[in-house]
């Protein structure tokens, strides 16, 4: 009877361990609607998951580091993470920046990560890059860095994102 109370036990315990260790892994994210990715990210801080972000996370994927605790983020040398200020099409087809959208993304941005943004002008239709050692002083390092570009880490990937309505904004970017 105590070997099978000992073997439910572990099982348990590496039931509870494997979920509380599951990771998504952001690669090559350019980004997309405002409200898919607050949607998104929602359900991902939810779930309690590790976030690696191992490649580019553009646009809107950057809601990213508002959305998931500090200490569920990780950077690899590979992570790229780029800002610019929310956009709508205008009436003749041409990108117009959003001010309103603009704000309420920046305010969703972690104090350094907002100081760091506004010490280079702010959001503006410019992209502005935070990669490499200035990105490593913000979040901390992914330990496994060479294991997690080639591992079995899933990769979080959305659907095409211009096919969704926005939460926020219709249009907005």
């Amino acid at each position: 009877m105590k070997l099978v109370t000992g073997l439910l036990a572990a099982v348990l315990l590496l039931a509870g361990v494997g979920a509380s260790h599951a990771v998504v892994r952001i690669a090559d994210d350019r980004g997309g609607r405002i409200g898919t990715y607050v949607d998104k990210y929602q359900g991902l801080r939810s779930s309690g998951e590790s976030v690696i972000i191992d490649g580019l996370c553009a646009s809107a994927c950057t809601i990213v580091l508002g959305a998931i605790p500090h200490d569920k983020i990780c950077v690899t040398s590979h992570a790229t993470l780029g800002f610019h200020a929310a956009w709508d099409f205008g009436a003749n087809g041409r990108a117009i920046t959003n001010p309103e959208a603009t704000q309420m993304l920046y305010s969703m941005y972690p104090s350094p990560v907002r100081h760091w943004i506004a010490q280079r002008g702010g959001l503006t239709p410019r992209m502005i890059f935070l990669r490499g050692k200035e990105l490593q002083a913000l979040y901390k390092p992914c330990y496994l860095d060479a294991q997690a570009s080639t591992s079995r880490v899933p990769t979080l990937r959305y659907p095409d994102a211009d096919a969704q309505a926005s939460a926020i904004r219709p249009g907005s970017r």
